[in-house]
């Protein structure tokens, strides 16, 4: 259900209205179900579970222990709060599931590393599926399946060249040829997607079994070929009989550089396990089908605030109940949003944890209904079950060991950087900009930003220059970056106007508590480029008159040098040391996302003027025709009759586009009339 809104009051978070926020908690009930954070644009940010909905959505805006980064980072987006009430906690958690699953919020995402860990990505919404390996865990559709994460990338590429090899696969992203098939269906690599040589269904049929591969059901998938081997060798097709037989071969090479296994080989189940310090939890997830292990996958989570280790009467190191607990809540939250992702038949009979689950029994009820069949949790604590256990949480601690070493490179390269700019200590926040356009055409800039050394996505910024003067033939990198300067931070300059500090909101901004909706200052604002650039960039700050309170420099390309304001000599800095080698990335990052913007725009733009060029289409139609066939090059390929069934389009004006792109048809069809 969808509570009750004040007029006018929906697009401001819930933190900056402290009465109306009152009210919204007053009107969650006190009885089982899930809770959804929605943000000024009626997004969910966040989906979950409570036994109780009143205490855990008030624990969100209540004090008491830190939220981390992430929920504090969610918690300044919600707009609005619904419930859904359940009879009980084993419901909620299904319902949870299921919303999930749906709508995929952002928050709810577990892994928080999007590029270290890959996903396999199978496009069921589609009649000829894509299959692929990608870092961007977002679904298009609701048919759509991610399988992952996986840990080892060099290993989930070979699989997947030796699936292509194995099974009749599309190989191409885009067709060779737009009137015949290419190399690929004459060796049988592929089956001739592009000019539908094999139906949607039996082409969905081929996935299906692809995706047994990946699901680690290769056991299933060996005795389903042989039974149709069987079949078509009964019925005396044995060149199909050959096919299925050299598909059997190529499962038995993705197997054949195995080397775990454990003795009993009747039963699969996951084995999951973990380290953790004070900051991060690294969680690994092993996957034993038939006695061997097919599969490693890796999460980590929040661990701030975890009990730390207790000295025993030994002299030992050991965790206390309470760790222990809180290390179990941590491999509960990865059980649900694994399980929750993933088919009933990849569930396993079995699943080993390294700790016993807060809410084990209700977890075993939820995976068994969801699976159909009762699956088993449980804690080993002895012979063959507790090796395997020790195995996959040594694993954890090497994951853990290399999260370590990484955060502990990126504090040295902010701690240099601080040396480097005098600042009084290390920048959590840096943020870089760039220019992209070709001779003033489609100008567009960047905004990046890293936090604590590390890229925060969700930050980035895109902008399109505005200015008249930049246009096609005109460029002036350094207005279009004083543009940006002053877009960026005009909210701040009126804050200072109107009597703000700016050290006490700077301070706040990092407070949950804060309600005045600026957090977003940077420590060190980076600009791509030389004197030039940091010139025009500082007349723009004097402007808004934040020229004496933001930390700006530039990084120039040719010989890597740091320029600060006012200064005729770059900074005495050697290219190799960690501050420069920071700065070097962000601008590198930063360049990088404004070129992929700027082409992104430069394509759109050639798309609209190509697409324009055809009687009777105008901006509306050109627009569901693209949406309707994704691509310039598909409208291309697609027959009259194709055409015609598209929205917007009748068979005339269908004719019309088909002409426009088979000119030489259409002189044939002329002379030929003639």
């Amino acid at each position: 259900m969808s509570l009750p809104e004040p007029a006018g009051a929906a697009s401001r978070p819930l933190l900056q209205q402290p009465e109306r926020l009152k009210a919204r908690l007053r009107q969650v009930p006190p009885e089982p179900g899930c809770y959804l954070m929605r943000d000024a644009d009626d997004r969910i940010l966040y989906i979950g579970k409570a036994k109780v909905l009143r205490n855990r959505v008030r624990s969100y805006f209540q004090g008491g222990p830190k939220h981390s980064p992430r929920i504090t980072l969610m918690v300044w987006q919600v707009c609005e709060i619904e419930f859904i009430v359940t009879d009980s906690e084993a419901e909620a958690l299904a319902l949870e599931s299921n919303l999930i699953k749906h709508h995929q919020p952002h928050f709810n995402v577990l892994l928080k590393d999007d590029k270290k860990y890959p996903y396999l990505c199978i496009t069921w919404s589609e009649a000829y599926p894509r299959i692929f390996i990608t870092r961007q865990r977002r679904f298009r559709s609701p048919l759509d399946r991610f399988y992952g994460p996986y840990v080892d990338v060099g290993l989930l590429r070979r699989t997947l060249a030796l699936v292509k090899r194995v099974f009749p696969l599309r190989q191409r992203p885009q067709p060779l040829h737009k009137d015949r098939t290419c190399l690929n269906y004459a060796i049988g690599r592929c089956p001739g997607v592009c000019q539908q040589k094999i139906s949607s269904d039996d082409y969905h049929h081929t996935l299906r079994q692809v995706a047994m591969v990946f699901q680690g059901r290769n056991e299933e998938l060996v005795e389903l070929l042989q039974l149709q081997m069987e079949k078509y060798a009964e019925r005396l097709e044995f060149e199909a009989a050959g096919r299925v037989r050299d598909q059997l071969q190529g499962l038995d090479a993705l197997t054949a550089d195995q080397k775990m296994s454990v003795g009993d080989s009747s039963v699969s189940r996951d084995v999951l396990a973990l380290a953790a310090d004070g900051r991060v939890a690294a969680v690994q997830l092993f996957q034993m089908r038939a006695g061997k292990l097919v599969g490693r996958l890796g999460y980590t989570a929040d661990a701030v605030g975890l009990p730390p280790l207790e000295q025993g009467a030994g002299g030992d190191l050991s965790p206390s109940p309470e760790r222990q607990r809180a290390l179990g809540l941590i491999l509960q939250r990865v059980v649900e949003e694994h399980y929750s992702q993933v088919e009933p038949v990849e569930i396993p009979p079995e699943l080993l944890l390294q700790h016993a689950l807060p809410q084990q029994a209700l977890i075993e009820e939820w995976l068994s209904e969801r699976r159909g069949r009762r699956v088993k949790l449980a804690v080993p604590q002895r012979q063959q079950k507790a090796e395997l256990i020790e195995l996959v949480e040594r694993n954890a601690a090497y994951e853990l060991e290399r999260a370590q070493r990484t955060a502990e490179q990126h504090q040295l390269a902010t701690e240099d950087l601080a040396q480097l700019l005098e600042l009084p200590s290390p920048p959590r926040r840096i943020e870089g900009y760039d220019i992209s356009h070709i001779q003033g055409s489609d100008a567009v800039a960047s905004q990046v930003v890293f936090l604590d050394g590390l890229p925060a996505k969700q930050h980035y910024r895109k902008y399109k220059i505005q200015s008249s003067s930049i246009q096609a033939g005109h460029s002036d990198d350094f207005m279009a970056m004083a543009e940006i300067m002053r877009r960026r931070f005009r909210r701040w300059s009126q804050a200072k106007a109107e009597g703000a500090d700016l050290r006490e909101l700077r301070r706040a901004a990092g407070s949950a508590l804060h309600t005045g909706g600026l957090n977003d200052w940077p420590d060190v604002v980076m600009i791509d480029g030389g004197k030039g650039q940091l010139s025009a960039v500082m007349e723009a700050l004097r402007e808004l008159n934040l020229d004496g309170d933001l930390v700006v420099c530039s990084l120039a390309k040719q010989r890597e040098e740091v320029f600060l304001p006012g200064a005729k000599q770059p900074l005495d800095t050697d290219p190799d040391q960690l501050g420069v080698q920071l700065l070097r990335r962000l601008r590198d990052e930063a360049h990088r996302f404004a070129v992929s913007f700027h082409r992104q725009q430069r394509g759109e733009r050639m798309k609209r003027s190509r697409l324009s060029e055809i009687p009777g289409l105008g901006p509306k139609r050109i627009k569901e025709l693209l949406a309707h066939f994704r691509s310039i090059d598909a409208i291309q390929l697609a027959s009259p009759e194709a055409l015609a069934a598209a929205p917007g389009l009748g068979p005339a004006l269908a004719r019309q586009v088909w002409e426009y792109f088979h000119p030489q048809e259409r002189e044939e069809a002329t002379g030929a009339a003639e």
